[in-house]
């Protein structure tokens, strides 16, 4: 379960644990609603109260927005009891074009509350998908800003940003969340003073993708083993997989040995770096598609400052080969 809840999001308190709607609406495979809304119940009694989702999850008529305006049609009653985070800004997805303008995003944040209405009178947290390279941050913050007065917004994130567009947009106004990819196997926010700016701004720090997208639940042994839409990743390139395994390994040897399972490990990890000194509060944003799966997942466990130490000389002595993401979406990524 979640640590207490002492920590606070865009004025919503908070534990320490997310969760991701994007595997739920995703327009592969999205899930039927008898399916999702014991998953989502499901949430709201472990603590994983920060919901991140995107009006992009999805196809336009079943995306994020639609998933919680029919579960929270049906559950009115929890409508509090959960911070909801959404993106926005990608005009296409198959060429990666942004369009983070003022006026973009002033219209997403209409169109969003015409698909809530009736359940949510405002988003918790709204922002970019990404930083628009035709567009100055300080642009796209400062009709941020102008949303969260009117009251239609009550927080504003970034995502997959560098330290220094985090310092440029809180120069603006304040900025209640950046999005980054987090994990044991992607560490960078703590060697590329992202997570210094965030603790220097009182940003809360967001990790996606805290399983590695799936490796760090030890499920995967060969390249054989890995679904699909994982083997463009260069990080599970044939080339690049056989090393990333060693650290893989590794890890699941530790959880063994702690009582816990690959994934409880990696997830506690992320939680406890924002614990230490000079760190701002880190929250793991992870998806499920059964509601056997995220209890799973919602189990803490424990991690001694020996333990961390011990896993930091595991992720010194097996660095991870290869990018994170493949040329095409990592080209909308700041580093």
């Amino acid at each position: 379960m979640s640590p207490t809840t002492r920590y606070s999001l865009a004025g919503k308190p908070i534990g320490l644990d997310g969760f991701g709607l994007m595997r739920l609406t995703w327009h592969v495979t999205p899930l039927p609603d008898s399916e999702t809304f014991p998953i989502l119940k499901a949430t709201i009694s472990t603590g994983m109260t920060v919901w991140n989702g995107a009006d992009f999850y999805g196809t336009p008529e079943n995306n994020s927005l639609h998933l919680i305006k029919r579960y929270l049609t049906v559950h009115p009653q929890d409508a509090d009891r959960f911070v909801l985070c959404i993106k926005s800004g990608v005009a296409d997805m198959s060429t990666f074009k942004l369009d983070c303008s003022p006026e973009r995003l002033r219209q997403s944040v209409n169109q969003s509350l015409n698909i809530l209405k009736g359940t949510l009178s405002k988003i918790d947290v709204f922002g970019l998908a990404r930083v628009d390279p035709n567009v100055p941050v300080e642009e796209s913050v400062k009709a941020l800003a102008e949303l969260r007065e009117q009251g239609k917004i009550g927080g504003i994130q970034l995502t997959e940003v560098r330290a220094e567009t985090i310092r440029r947009a809180a120069s603006i106004t304040k900025i209640d969340m950046v999005e980054a990819e987090i994990s044991l196997w992607s560490t960078e926010v703590f060697s590329n003073g992202v997570a210094e700016a965030c603790a220097e701004h009182g940003v809360v720090l967001v990790a996606h993708t805290p399983l590695g997208g799936g490796i760090l639940t030890g499920k995967f042994e060969s390249y054989d083993d890995l679904p699909a839409i994982l083997k463009h990743r260069p990080r599970f390139a044939p080339e690049n997989f056989d090393n990333n395994l060693k650290l893989i390994k590794k890890i699941k040897e530790l959880a063994s040995s702690k009582g816990c399972t690959p994934a409880q490990l990696a997830l506690s990890w992320v939680k406890k770096k924002g614990t230490e000194p000079g760190m701002p509060v880190i929250v793991p944003v992870v998806g499920a598609r059964t509601r056997e799966t995220l209890l799973e997942n919602a189990r803490n466990v424990d991690l001694t400052e020996a333990d961390m130490k011990q896993i930091g000389d595991i992720l010194r002595a097996f660095p991870v080969k290869g990018d994170r993401w493949p040329a095409g979406p990592a080209k909308l990524n700041e580093y």
